[in-house]
């Protein structure tokens, strides 16, 4: 059991750990050499580029800089909310929104418990009267638990819930109001986008007469005759794609070598073609390289033709594109066979979220892909009960004791029981949860989900759900059992439920610690970017060759919703259950809210490049989490009570998760729609400004390669690429030249709060959109393949018989 000085121990680690980090990354940041580390998102938006003028430096030698290691902070709040949408795109606005909307609910909450329910708890005094052999510690004091049993003190903690409930569902109605209303001035201020004209279409029945293409043409032209204008069909390329990103490495290194013999002319460059380059033949590099592509270029030309005449490679999957966005809403939100696992529609996700190798998946094999993922769910949540309990074993020493003697004298050294108990807990449990997020991702890419942002959404659901079976709830019921063994063992079984119920608060000890870890120390670790850092400068060493290289180790990442969606959602679960259970624990939760925001504010500005934009499409989810918080938090108070004899206030509590769902269902019906349906009164009335600002517009020609697959954007950039200049390339010997540089000025490295605009509110140009795209899909990077393509890819389909 953790006491005061334990806390005391983990605290001070934590926050000597936040601090250096910051530190760090204060003098890091400001050094030239790590530049593309700590602001990628501005490379990528053009506010930033490499200076080939000359040699760079690495070290920053201006001092005045250094007195100035916090100018981030006033950076990251400068910007308003309307220019970090403008920035970052509208997910990221939100995704903030969330840190904001744990603050505006748990500072009242927290000022009001302190005030009212920590004095009732500590004046209670039943701990002092309990049996020895139920461990408690002097935190435990001010919780619940020490309140006696039948006392009339339970109608304060019941009117505690009422009042927390009733300002939680008050704060969670004004948000969704608030996130619901900028999703839609979102929608209806966007710039002209793809996604807004075309229609997913998938399981297309196969016509043995037709092609994909003319089945999709001849259904749509029959049914949506007036506003139908074209089809892209889908094609696999999978195989295709490595042989090109395998070109697309020994062009690579061709390019190295040649700029090298450039900057060298008397000696050409040679080497070993085997491992490592320390055995096989010697061979002249540049001549070794242009053989190996030569060869590599009939492979992938081979390839091609399979692919474009092969009708097995066309999937059962094609974007529909309408002339108008209400045409695509009526096609995209209607059933359009008689037959419903037929000519499945949805709205089609912005190009650059499409997950094109989840295309081709029967529908037929989605439910069963979902309900095998789901056992697989099911097994790995119970599988990792196994860590949880040890875990637990860790922050419980006394239970361990008394079944383990032999460990005793190890385990009473003073600092050796602090740091076990303190620290190491909250420490462990973090590092179990390091790789669960990649695994439940692989998990919904099995599932056969088209999109980016559904993935993230679905591996979302399940890493809450693993957090709230494991990590709270296992973290409970493991605890207990192993701090009241004795009392279990030897107590008659109707005493059981109530040393339970005594048990439970007594786990805030332990989730104050994991908040310290994950919530204190983790947040400065994430403004650090160790991982990232580490290994740009490994790729620095050893890979980069090329400036295109470096802007690929850059390796600026996104939000990872993911991730960090269930890990918000565990912080309100652990504040809504304790805020009258314990509240001694609210203020952690404080700090973590108020830490992470400035941190992710600072990430989102500078860092983060969203791979995709959802308008913001997971805050109903973001909310149901919210309230299955609140219902957790109402079963928890009504299981402590009714053990503690509150005989006549307990039944008050059944009418507060009545009273929560009614509100939940109230919003649903109220805010949802605006998230899963796209109103056609709003699509009519963005169509028309458009007609009336843009007359003659040609859509054919806006959408015609908007969903074309990626190897033939290849294709089409193949000819401008002879006309096109050599893109300046910069070998490590001149990387290493540049280190001695010092730049005459210093302003590059402050913070910058302007940047490009989002892709939704305005055109991205070629080379950026490319960048994205291909990076997440097949990272594809077309600018580097240089074959012509023999055969031209089949465009996008019209509709021959309506004048548009």
């Amino acid at each position: 059991m953790a006491t005061l000085q334990d806390l005391g121990v983990s605290a001070f680690i934590n926050i000597l750990g936040a601090f250096v980090f910051l530190l760090l990354f204060a003098v890091l940041r400001i050094q030239p050499i790590n530049d593309r580390v700590y602001f990628p998102k501005l490379y990528i938006a053009g506010k930033r580029a490499a200076d080939h003028r000359g040699a760079r430096r690495a070290i920053n030698l201006n001092l005045c800089t250094y007195f100035k290691f916090l100018s981030w902070v006033p950076g990251a709040l400068r910007m308003t909310q309307t220019e970090l949408i403008h920035h970052a795109g509208l997910d990221s606005a939100v995704y903030l929104r969330i840190y904001t909307l744990g603050l505006k609910i748990f500072l009242p909450v927290m000022v009001v418990a302190l005030l009212v329910l920590i004095p009732v708890n500590v004046s209670g005094g039943t701990l002092l009267n309990l049996r020895k052999d139920v461990m408690f510690s002097d935190i435990d004091k001010l919780s619940i638990s020490n309140v006696s049993p039948g006392s009339n003190r339970f109608f304060i903690h019941l009117l505690m819930a009422y009042v927390f409930t009733f300002w939680t569902c008050f704060m969670l109605y004004k948000e969704y109001s608030n996130v619901a209303f900028m999703r839609l001035h979102f929608l209806a201020s966007q710039k002209r986008c793809a996604d807004q004209f075309t229609v997913i279409v998938r399981n297309i029945p196969r016509v043995s007469s037709h092609s994909t293409s003319e089945t999709v043409d001849e259904f749509f032209r029959r049914n949506h005759p007036d506003h139908y204008l074209g089809q892209q069909a889908v094609y696999n390329a999978n195989r295709y794609a490595k042989l090109v990103k395998q070109k697309e490495r020994l062009q690579n290194w061709l390019d190295y070598y040649q700029l090298k013999f450039e900057r060298h002319p008397e000696k050409r460059p040679t080497g070993r073609t085997g491992c490592f380059g320390f055995c096989g033949r010697q061979v002249d590099q540049i001549d070794y390289y242009r053989a190996r592509i030569s060869e590599l270029d009939k492979r992938i030309a081979s390839e091609r033709q399979r692919v474009l005449n092969d009708p097995k490679a066309i999937m059962p999957v094609s974007f529909v594109t309408f002339d108008s966005r209400w045409g695509a809403a009526v096609c995209a939100q209607t059933q359009q066979s008689k037959n419903p696992t037929q000519w499945l529609t949805n709205w089609a996700p912005e190009p650059r979220d499409v997950y094109w190798q989840n295309l081709a998946i029967p529908f037929f094999s989605l439910s069963i892909r979902k309900f095998l993922i789901s056992i697989a769910v099911f097994a790995l949540v119970f599988f990792y009960m196994i860590p949880i309990a040890f875990v637990q074993s860790l922050a419980n020493l006394e239970g361990i004791e008394r079944v383990a003697p032999f460990l005793r004298p190890v385990i009473e050294v003073k600092v050796v029981k602090s740091f076990l108990q303190g620290f190491l807990p909250g420490l462990a449990l973090k590092l179990f949860l390091y790789i669960l997020p990649t695994v439940l991702m692989i998990m919904s890419k099995v599932e056969g989900y088209v999109s980016l942002s559904s993935l993230e959404r679905r591996t979302a659901s399940k890493y809450y759900y693993f957090m709230l079976v494991n990590v709270f709830l296992g973290s409970i019921i493991a605890g207990t059992a192993f701090e009241q063994l004795d009392s279990f063992f030897h107590d008659p079984p109707s005493q059981i439920p109530r040393t339970i119920g005594v048990a439970v608060p007594m786990k805030a000890t332990f989730f104050m610690t994991y908040i310290m870890v994950d919530g204190w120390a983790g947040i400065a670790n994430e403004i650090l970017r160790v991982k990232p850092l580490v290994i740009y400068h490994l790729k620095n060493m050893f890979i980069v060759k090329t400036e295109r290289d470096r802007e690929r180790a850059m390796d600026p990442r996104s939000i990872s919703l993911g991730e960090n969606l269930p890990s918000l959602q565990l912080y309100f679960l652990l504040g809504l259950v304790y805020a009258v259970v314990t509240p001694i624990l609210l203020p952690f939760i404080i700090v973590f809210f108020a830490f992470a925001y400035l941190v992710y504010r600072h990430q989102i500005i500078n860092v983060y490049n969203q791979e995709y934009e959802s308008a913001a499409a997971f805050w109903p989810q973001v909310h149901s989490r919210i309230i299955a918080s609140l219902l957790i938090s109402h079963v928890t108070l009504f299981g402590l009570m009714s053990t503690m004899k509150a005989a006549y206030s307990t039944p008050l509590l059944i009418f507060l998760p009545l009273l929560t769902i009614w509100f939940h269902k109230y919003c649903k019906s109220r805010f949802e729609p605006a998230f899963r349906k796209y109103p056609l009164e709003e699509a009519m009335e963005k169509d028309r400004m458009e007609h009336a600002s843009e007359p003659s517009l040609n859509l054919k020609t806006y959408l015609a390669n908007a969903y074309l697959h990626p190897i033939f954007h290849m294709f089409e950039q193949e000819d401008q690429k002879e006309e096109a200049t050599i893109e300046v390339r910069i070998d490590k010997s001149e990387h290493q030249q540049q280190q001695q540089h010092v730049r005459s000025s210093h302003s590059q490295y402050e913070e910058e709060t302007s940047a490009q605009t989002h892709c939704h509110h305005e055109e991205r140009t070629s080379s950026q959109y490319q960048y994205q795209y291909y990076q997440h899909q097949y990272e594809y990077q077309h600018e580097e393949t240089h074959m012509r393509s023999e055969q031209s890819p089949p465009h996008f389909v019209y509709h021959p018989g309506v004048e548009h």
